[in-house]
């Protein structure tokens, strides 16, 4: 007991430091303008939101949701704008696992798209809710 009472101020940076590594998931529900397939087919049905799928076309035609559009992200930047021609369009950007349309949503906001979001898991959490896939 004299360990607690003699470093209480170590263990109470211990607990604070704690608490801010856990806000994000805590407070997000996951990383950061990431959602996960309910939210996604919501935001599909209800808001009228694009899903652009971040991998290669080989990928792309293996299986992708149903109705998006194939920029892969090395094209991103480029290709963005004239794909969703109104930034104010809810953006869900997909990839295999999430990875990649992590970083995809960073590009979208620098090009001025700030309603976008990743799809946490990508298709392997897609597949895993049994939404519809589509293959070219």
């Amino acid at each position: 007991m004299s360990f607690f009472i003699e470093n209480w101020m170590l263990i109470a940076v211990a607990v604070a430091s704690a608490g801010l590594l856990m806000w994000p998931t805590m407070a997000g529900g996951g990383g950061a303008g990431s959602v996960n397939p309910a939210q996604a087919v919501h935001l599909m049905n209800r808001e009228k939101a694009v899903v652009v799928d971040v991998c290669s076309a080989d990928e792309f035609a293996k299986g992708h949701v149903v109705g998006a559009k194939n920029v892969p992200l090395a094209e991103l930047e480029a290709k963005l704008p004239g794909v969703v021609k109104n930034k104010a369009t809810p953006v869900i950007l997909v990839c295999a696992s999430g990875a990649r349309s992590g970083r995809a949503v960073a590009t979208a906001k620098k090009l001025g798209y700030e309603n976008t979001s990743s799809l946490a898991g990508g298709m392997g959490a897609w597949r895993s809710a049994s939404m519809p896939v589509e293959k070219v």
